[in-house]
This record gives C-alpha cells, sequence and structure tokens, in this order.
C-alpha cells in the first residue's frame, strides 16, 4: 500500500508539473536547464580585434571599408574639408580636424577607393568653367567619384589622389581643390600642391573589411580556412568537459544566401554552421542562434558587418523582411535537431537610431516566423545599445510565449569604469547591475538572459586574484537571470576575453 501511495502521489506530481507548463505561457523543453553558455564570437562574423592576424595577408590593409582618412596639404598645411558636411566643393582651409574633414573610405581594390563624407554624400569631380572642381554631392559613387591612393615610396604617409579624370587633385593658392595637377610626380617636395600627408583616424575590421579588402579570388580561401581552424570539434569537447551546457553562435544575415552570398561575402558559414549542430549534438550542447549582423548594420558596428559606420537597418521595410527571411532560414534548417534551443532576433540595435516602435515591429514579425516553424525554440529579443530603460521590452515580451529578454553587462566602454577601484567596481556589479537585472525579472515577465559578458574591465593592473573575484561576483548576479547567461567569448587573443585562457590558466571553474 506504501508503494502504491507513492506511486499515486508521483502520478500527481507529474500532471501537475505538466499543466503548470501549459499554463504558465512559457514555451515547454524536454529538457530545461539554466544555460551556462559560452559565445563564439570572432567566428562566423568577423571581429579583427578578436583574431587580428586574419588581415596580415591584405595590400594596404590600413584602407580597409570604413577607414576614416584626413588629408593635410603640405603646401598649406590645412586639411581638406567637405564643407558643410557634403553638397558643396572641397576646400582645404580648416585647421582642426572634425567630422567634416574625415573622409570614410569604400575599397575597390588595394588602391583604388571611393571617398565618403559625412552627410554621406560621395567625392567627386565635376566641370566648372575652366576648372574641374572635387565635389561632395553625390549620393551614390560612380566613375567620377572614383579616386586612386598613391602613396611615396619609402613614406606611406605622403599620398597624391588621383581622379578619374587621369589628373591628380591638387589645392590651389585661393585652396580651392581642383583635379587638374599634371606636373612632375616623381618627387615630393614640400611646395608641391599635390601632395597630402594621409592620417587614419580610425580602422574598422569586420566582415566586410576583410572579405572585400582580400577581394573576390583570395578572400574565399582566407574565410574557409578561417572557419575551419578556429573553432573545431575539438573545442566543444572542451566545452562539455568544463561545465558549460550551451553555445551562443553569432551569424550573418549573408549566411541565408549560401552558398551563393552577396559581395564581397564569402559562402561556407553555413557549413560550419552544420558542423557546429553536429558537434553540439555529440556533446551534448545546447544551440542559441544569434542574429548578430543584420542587413544594412543594426549599430554601426564592425561586429555588424557596417561597411563604413553607417546604420542602414530599419530605415527601409526592406532590412526588417530581409532579417525575418534569414530567420525563417535558419529555424527551418535546424528545427528537427535537438540542440536548437534559442534564436536571438538581432543583436544590440542601437537607440535612438534604431526606435523602439521599428524594433517592436521587427520582433513580432521575426516572433511569428520562428512560431511557424516550432513551438519550443525559445526566441531571444535583444535589448537596444544605448536605451535608458532596460524594462523596454517587457510589455511586448509578456504577450510572447516562449520569449527572452537578453540583457548584455560590460564593465567597459564607459569613463566611469576608469577611475573606479576594485572593490568600487565589484559593488557597483552587486548593486546597480544587480538592479537592473531584478527590475526586467518582473512577476509573469518573459525570462532573462546575460548574453554578453566577460572577465576585462577598465581597471588597470588587476592581479590574478582580483580578477578571480571579480567573476566570482559577476556570476553570483548573474544567477539571476532566469534562462542563465553566456561568456563573450570562447577564443581571443587578448587573454582575459577567452574563456578557453581564463579556464586554462585558473581564473574561472564552473
Amino acid at each position: 500500500m506504501a508503494i502504491f501511495s507513492q506511486k499515486k502521489q508521483l502520478l500527481v506530481w507529474i500532471f501537475s508539473s505538466c499543466l503548470l507548463c501549459l499554463t504558465s505561457g512559457k514555451v515547454s523543453h524536454e529538457y530545461d536547464f539554466g544555460i551556462k553558455a559560452v559565445n563564439l564570437g570572432g567566428w562566423l562574423v568577423t571581429e579583427g580585434w578578436i583574431k587580428p592576424s586574419l588581415f596580415d595577408g591584405i595590400v594596404n590593409n590600413d584602407f580597409l571599408d570604413g577607414n576614416p582618412l584626413q588629408f593635410k596639404s603640405v603646401t598649406n598645411g590645412k586639411y581638406l574639408s567637405a564643407k558643410s558636411g557634403g553638397g558643396t566643393p572641397l576646400a582645404a582651409d580648416q585647421t582642426i580636424v572634425s567630422d567634416r574633414e574625415l573622409f570614410r573610405l569604400w575599397r575597390i581594390n588595394d588602391t583604388t577607393f571611393n571617398f565618403r563624407v559625412f552627410n554621406d554624400r560621395f567625392v567627386g569631380i565635376e566641370n566648372a568653367g575652366k576648372q574641374t572642381q572635387v565635389v561632395a554631392v553625390s549620393k551614390t559613387p560612380a566613375k567620377f567619384e572614383t579616386f586612386e591612393i598613391v602613396r611615396k615610396p619609402g613614406d606611406s604617409s605622403l599620398v597624391r589622389i588621383k581622379a578619374a579624370n587621369g589628373f591628380f587633385i591638387q589645392v590651389n593658392e585661393e585652396n580651392v581643390v581642383t583635379a587638374d595637377y599634371a606636373g612632375y610626380t616623381s618627387r615630393w617636395k614640400k611646395d608641391d600642391p599635390s601632395v597630402f600627408i594621409v592620417t587614419i583616424n580610425g580602422t574598422a575590421h569586420g566582415e566586410y573589411q576583410v572579405t572585400n579588402g582580400y577581394g573576390p579570388e583570395k578572400a574565399p580561401k582566407v574565410m574557409r580556412e578561417h572557419w575551419n581552424t578556429f573553432i573545431v570539434e575539438d573545442d566543444f569537447k572542451f566545452i562539455a568537459d568544463n561545465g558549460l551546457n550551451a553555445v551562443r553562435i553569432p551569424v550573418g544575415w549573408w549566411i541565408a544566401s549560401d552558398p551563393t552570398p552577396p559581395l564581397p561575402y564569402v559562402g561556407g558559414s553555413l557549413k560550419a554552421l552544420d558542423n557546429a549542430f553536429l558537434w553540439s549534438q555529440k556533446y551534448g550542447l545546447k544551440v542559441i542562434i544569434d542574429l548578430h549582423a543584420a542587413p544594412g548594420s543594426q549599430n554601426g558596428y564592425e561586429h555588424s558587418s557596417s561597411r563604413d559606420g553607417s546604420l542602414e537597418w530599419g530605415k527601409t521595410d526592406e532590412t526588417l523582411q530581409k532579417s525575418v527571411a534569414v530567420i525563417d532560414f535558419l529555424t527551418a534548417r535546424y528545427v528537427k535537431n535537438p540542440s536548437f534551443y534559442a534564436i536571438e532576433l538581432i543583436n544590440e540595435p542601437r537607440a535612438p537610431m534604431v526606435s523602439l516602435e521599428t524594433l517592436i515591429k521587427y520582433y513580432k514579425a521575426g516572433y511569428k516566423a520562428v512560431r511557424k516553424h516550432s513551438s519550443k525554440v525559445y526566441v531571444m529579443l535583444s535589448n537596444r545599445l544605448g536605451a535608458t530603460d532596460p524594462t523596454e521590452l517587457v510589455p511586448l515580451a509578456r504577450g510572447l510565449k516562449g520569449s527572452v529578454i537578453d540583457y548584455h553587462s560590460y564593465v567597459l566602454f564607459s569613463a566611469d569604469f576608469k577611475n573606479m577601484t576594485v572593490p568600487q567596481i565589484l559593488d557597483f556589479i552587486r548593486t546597480n547591475r544587480s538592479a537592473e537585472l531584478n527590475l526586467i525579472n518582473k512577476a509573469n515577465g518573459p525570462l532573462t538572459f546575460v548574453g554578453e559578458w566577460t572577465a576585462e574591465w577598465e581597471y588597470k593592473g588587476g592581479t590574478k586574484k582580483d580578477y578571480m573575484r571579480f567573476v566570482k561576483t559577476q556570476l553570483k548576479v548573474y544567477k539571476q537571470a532566469t534562462m542563465g547567461w553566456a561568456y563573450w567569448t570562447l577564443k581571443n587573443v587578448n587573454n582575459h576575453w577567452s574563456l578557453e585562457w581564463m579556464i586554462k590558466n585558473g581564473y574561472i571553474k564552473l
């Protein structure tokens, strides 16, 4: 009788638990558990700071897409300037560099480029009487918006700029910039009006830069070798052996067009993602797919594959529709794989350039695309970068069963952290970050996930013990996330960003 009673109680408990799953408004999984994940950053979406050597073989690799250049005339000591940010002729009359004196590169080949200015106009040439003026008026680049940069042999800081008419740009006595210099160009004298001192005012090292930098002949070989060697099967075994149970894999929108994505992107990343699912299944890991780079870039950063720092995603319905199509494609492809746990509709859209209204519109459409194929896969909604309210997505997520709010937590990128001591930083995490996470963790709200955090900080000179305390404090706070967390990232040349290095060197034990 006692055994029968125990079985009866067990059946009642199982029935009650199942009933709770059905009525809780959350997606039911066969294996629900707290996620302890690591991001596979820098693999299928390039981030040059993670693996700088990937760019070593590019000719003129300081002249990549998006790099802002400034040109200083050697004759008058003043900078080329796009007046009013564009829409007018260029002049060489500025002594201080602002946004108007920066020219963002669009790379055509190793030496030939378009120049994009502040208001997104392109530099070109046009006839104005007897002169061929250099202007910044075109909204799209064509033949006359194309220039060749010629560097001085042995001194790459000195350049000439050759226009499409075959002449070099020069600065006239009135500081007017024209494309009509036909003088002697083998000498690089300080009185030569066609010579400029070039300074690179920032760099971009994303997927667009690496593939366009190598070009259509070299890029396929370089990228496929990277995909086949940077992350391999043994990494998945290492992850599983060290207390983790999931991977978050950033992907780019072009993966849905594999094997022939639009130029300059290269086919092959989809095969790598297929391998990731096979290895995850083999070692008992869950997979979170993350649309890290959306069409047109959702934040203007290299990790979203922006060509030149521009943010185009969300400005047209076409970019939203393309993104939904990627989500639909990926969900349909992996829905039958038992490791497929969640999909993140977009990573770190940037406020205020991406409005909350636009983001909600996209999230609803993306959620619908996922649910068309699966009622079980979790749908992650990334908070906006720069948004002042961490709970802004809660009302939307409450109405979407099985949705998760992704909250990223870095103790970096702010001047506030630079002057903090170790105890102050740890206290900030315990109070501020804990409070923000708890705001999202409202009763009957969506699940929460800390999709990115790391063991690097602004503090300089920390000991191993300091870093271990830093990690331990963060883990205590991120346990409050109702779904779990994911470390950024598995591999990185910067040690504290690399979970692999942190584990092997005893900084983290999971």
